[in-house]
């Protein structure tokens, strides 16, 4: 049975103002230039670059000031709440990204040309095949991943073939006409696996004893080779170390992701354009907004005028009090704006300000060593805003620095005491424990437990299984995977 009843709750929601704030200040410097121009092109009453004289700017914020909702333009003639009333919010202070419901998706376009794929059906076109076979092979074509490998069993792709296709053969006649997408290129294209993937390049390089020796550990040692078992191979293969250093020098500079390199070609490439600039200027660092953040903007002394002369005529048709609507919903918006740009300046500078004096030893040397313990809160509670503005700022932003451009938020790490019972940040641990690892012998890489001797040694008193999960933060693989001859 449906009831109706009545029930009060007090509840906080962001105004739509405050969430196209937080979108404003949560974009990098080339998308707010996107997102500029189009609330250019949307509203007639926002207008770009400098006016005729240096004051116009405040007095077009004062002339507008003089139609707000409680002057004279709500007299007998409009109604102001008819159209500001919270009924009927005008839609830019509705539309989170200020698109209206039917424009049409705005999308950065693909750069054009050939994909993987068809780069891969315009070599088969080269090859004599017959109808099976093409169709064969043109599925298998299809079945390579974005690395440049089929991973797949030959029994599914079968079964596929016969569903999809209409094409019934066998898992061996399937085989034979993978040999022939073996011979595409990248060379190891097709490859089922990393081992069949190296071979595969091995044969196609002209015949050495080099390449004779790693084809040979490749096709009949590759366990042994992938765990690094050296003694193994040397007796195996009865080679001396130089003999041996030298295969493997050759099977190192094959690549293990053969479509990888193509299939990337055409994506879009991010381009990183610094929203900040931090400079070393007499001993004291210099923190400057970049340009394309802080454009000039006015609003429209041509729509102003408007409704001026509207205030001013003695006579309003009909027509007229609509146009005077759509003004003033459009200079309000206009102001809103201007104002939406200036809170994004100043949140942002404040709060790059807070962190590059927060960090101003690292800045200074360039040394990570010298990065502070450094979370969220801290710089939240320095310059008085949320948690989640300055993760706004920190997460998408980059800075110039003297030591190259780094994304903000790699500037905040957690933090360990050391054994003098002082805040360290784990950033420097990771730095130093980078050091020790590249300084170790790669004859006889440190263990986990070693590195932890020596972390506790410089006084980091940190167990093993944090050094390990370090090592995987670095991307650095276990001791016997940084093994060497």
């Amino acid at each position: 049975m449906l009831k109706q009843y009545l029930q009060f709750k007090l509840s906080q929601k962001l105004s739509p103002q405050q969430i196209q704030l937080m979108k404003l200040i949560q974009l990098p410097t080339q998308a707010f230039e996107q997102r500029l121009k189009q609330e250019l092109e949307e509203n007639p009453a926002l207008e770009g670059g400098k006016e005729e004289s240096e004051n116009d700017y405040d007095s077009d914020l004062d002339n507008t000031d003089d139609f707000s909702d409680s002057e004279t333009i709500n007299a007998e003639d409009i109604n102001v709440d008819e159209y500001l009333s919270d009924d009927e919010i005008p839609d830019y202070r509705t539309q989170a990204n200020n698109y209206s419901s039917d424009d049409e998706e705005k999308t950065m376009p693909y750069a054009a040309g050939t994909s993987f794929t068809q780069h891969l059906i315009n070599q088969l076109n080269t090859y004599r095949l017959s109808d099976e076979e093409y169709s064969i092979a043109e599925f298998l074509v299809g079945s390579v991943d974005e690395s440049g490998y089929i991973r797949r069993d030959l029994s599914d792709i079968m079964d596929d073939l016969a569903f999809t296709q209409n094409v019934y053969t066998t898992e061996k006649n399937i085989e034979k006409v993978l040999k022939i997408v073996h011979q595409l290129d990248p060379a190891g294209v097709g490859a089922r696996n990393l081992q069949e993937c190296l071979s595969i390049q091995l044969h196609r390089k002209e015949k050495t004893a080099d390449t004779e020796l790693a084809i040979n550990i490749i096709d009949n040692a590759f366990e042994q080779f992938t765990k690094k078992h050296y003694k193994k191979l040397l007796q195996k293969f009865d080679v001396s170390e130089i003999q041996l250093k030298d295969a493997i020098s050759e099977i190192e500079h094959l690549n293990p992701k053969p479509g990888g390199s193509y299939a990337g070609n055409n994506r879009i490439v991010e381009h990183v354009v610094p929203d900040f600039a931090i400079k070393i200027v007499d001993g004291e660092l210099e923190l400057t907004l970049n340009g394309r953040n802080a454009p000039e903007l006015h609003v429209s002394r041509e729509y102003n005028n408007m409704l001026k002369g509207y205030k001013d005529s003695k006579d309003k048709s009909k027509s007229q009090k609509d146009a005077v609507v759509f003004i003033k919903q459009k200079l309000d918006a206009a102001k809103w704006f201007i104002e939406a740009i200036k809170q994004r300046q100043q949140t942002l500078f404040l709060t790059m300000s807070a962190i590059m004096h927060y960090q101003s030893d690292y800045f200074l040397t360039g040394d990570e060593r010298n990065l502070k313990p450094m979370i969220l809160k801290d710089i939240a509670d320095e310059i008085s805003m949320d948690v989640s503005t300055v993760s706004r700022v920190a997460n998408s932003k980059y800075v110039d620095t003297p030591y190259g451009t780094k994304l903000i938020k790699e500037f905040f790490s957690e933090s360990m005491k050391n054994d003098q019972g002082e805040d360290v940040s784990t950033r420097e641990i990771k730095k130093i424990l980078e050091t020790v690892i590249e300084d170790e012998s790669k004859k006889k890489p440190l263990t986990d437990e070693a590195l932890a001797g020596i972390l506790k040694e410089k006084g980091y008193p940190i167990a093993r299984r944090t050094v390990a999960k370090y090592r995987e933060q670095l991307d650095i693989p276990v001791a016997r995977l940084r093994k060497k001859i």
